[in-house]
C-alpha cells in the first residue's frame, strides 16, 4: 500500500523541449525577416543654422492642419497643386530644404503624401516642424 502512495505523489517531469523549440524557431524568424523589413527614417532638422540664405526658407513652406488641409507660403492648395509648386520650387531651390510645420491632429496618410511629393519634386531632404505641448 505504501509503495503505490509514494508513486501516486511523485510529480511528473515537465518537458521544456517543445518550448524551447518553439523559442527558437520564432527567433531564427526574427533575425532572418528583420534586414528585409523596410524602414522610413524621419531625420530630425538640426538647428537654425546664422549662414542659411535670405529668403529660402520662407518660399518652401508647407503647413498641414488639424483638418488635413495643406497650405504651401500661406496659401491652400491641393495635393496635385502642390507637387507642381513643388517642382518649380526645386527649379528654382535646388539646395533648399522644404519645411514641413505638421499638426499633431492631421493623420498620417496627409504627411506621407506631401512627403512623396516633396521626394517626387526632387528634393533630397525635408525638415519636419512639431510644434511643442
Amino acid at each position: 500500500m505504501r509503495r503505490r502512495r509514494e508513486t501516486l505523489l511523485e510529480e511528473a517531469p515537465i518537458n521544456l523541449t517543445p518550448l524551447i523549440d518553439v523559442v527558437f524557431v520564432i527567433l531564427i524568424m526574427f533575425i532572418v525577416v528583420a534586414p528585409l523589413l523596410e524602414m522610413d527614417r524621419v531625420e530630425l532638422a538640426d538647428g537654425p543654422s546664422l549662414k542659411q540664405p535670405a529668403g529660402q526658407e520662407q518660399n518652401l513652406v508647407i503647413h498641414v492642419s488639424a483638418d488635413d488641409t495643406i497650405s504651401f507660403n500661406k496659401q491652400p492648395v491641393s495635393l496635385e497643386q502642390l507637387e507642381k509648386l513643388l517642382v518649380h520650387a526645386h527649379v528654382k531651390y535646388p539646395t533648399g530644404h522644404p519645411q514641413l510645420f505638421h499638426d499633431r491632429s492631421a493623420t498620417f496618410g496627409t504627411y506621407q503624401s506631401v512627403k512623396n511629393a516633396v521626394e517626387t519634386a526632387g528634393f533630397s531632404e525635408m525638415d519636419v516642424l512639431l510644434k511643442p505641448k
